[in-house]
């Protein structure tokens, strides 16, 4: 048996309480982040996601975004079962959810199933414990304004973090804070909603029985516009999905233009994750508000 065998087996144990369950192993998409695989086992297969030696409380944190997620119940998520450390590496062990051929109305499904979700809401923005965005820390310091929330939490955060790698040069810090100020006459204000946090194409399936599933999230209570902005970074939802939101939950006029402000968020993300690249996203939208 093989170390990672033998670790699987651990982590079986630590939820089954049986002892040699291990039947197979098939590696799926764990990130960039994580390792994945499904595991086959005597008690049906389950989901299992670590990594060794880093980010000691991440699956702690998405075992409680799952965890409220369902409680909510408006789309499905994989149930968590047991998180924990092993050795040198930490673990998440969750339901596993097979991917089947989509619903006729999967899109449908979705976008009215995101709708509910953002309908639940909170008496302030943010969360009670902070969590990650990726593998970036990301800061959940509640707020009663949204708009508040949105820079310190959010925009600024992710500058400090640039600047201190040198990705981006005071120049670019100056132009960027320059909006700040024309950010309360941009933003409609709205009450809390709960968001999914990380809503790109790539964190939501079809599920066993072809129904809309979410996972990974990066959740907290924000400006729903933010969620659906994301969806629109780099696509791959249909249209369907939007038009069952917003029967279900109409947006104010003018949300499709100000997608682009709230994008600035996940872009400077991916700037601090994977470089510069991003960049000239970020700066096309500071051109045409500063």
């Amino acid at each position: 048996m093989t170390d990672e065998e033998q670790f699987f087996e651990q982590v079986l144990f630590k939820y089954t309480g049986q002892e040699k369950t291990l039947e197979g192993i098939r590696f799926t998409s764990g990130g960039c982040i994580n390792n994945a695989v499904m595991l086959q086992t005597r008690q049906g297969p389950f989901f299992i996601k670590w990594n060794e030696g880093h980010y000691a409380d991440m699956f702690e944190k998405e075992f409680r975004a799952l965890q409220l997620l369902r409680k909510v119940g408006a789309l499905r998520v994989p149930q968590p079962l047991v998180h924990g450390q092993i050795g040198p590496r930490y673990f998440l062990l969750m339901e596993y959810l097979d991917s089947r051929y989509p619903q006729q109305n999967y899109w449908q499904n979705l976008g009215q199933g995101l709708a509910l979700l953002h309908g639940h809401t909170a008496p302030q923005f943010g969360l009670d414990h902070n969590n990650y965005m990726g593998r970036l820390p990301q800061t959940n310091t509640p707020n009663k304004e949204w708009v508040p929330f949105f820079i310190e939490q959010r925009l600024e955060v992710q500058l400090g973090l640039a600047l201190y790698n040198e990705v981006v040069n005071a120049e670019f810090a100056a132009q960027y804070r320059a909006l700040y100020p024309k950010l309360p006459d941009l933003l409609p204000a709205e009450q809390p909603a709960m968001l999914h946090g990380d809503l790109w194409s790539g964190n939501q399936m079809p599920g066993p029985e072809g129904e809309p599933c979410l996972f990974d999230p990066a959740l907290y209570y924000g400006h729903r516009e933010a969620e659906l902005a994301m969806t629109k970074l780099f696509g791959g939802f249909e249209p369907e999905f939007y038009r069952a939101y917003n029967d279900t939950f109409p947006l104010d006029p003018g949300h499709e233009e100000r997608y682009h402000i709230y994008n600035i968020y996940p872009l400077m993300v991916h700037v601090n994750l994977f470089g510069t690249s991003y960049l000239s996203g970020v700066q096309r939208v500071l051109k045409r508000y500063v």
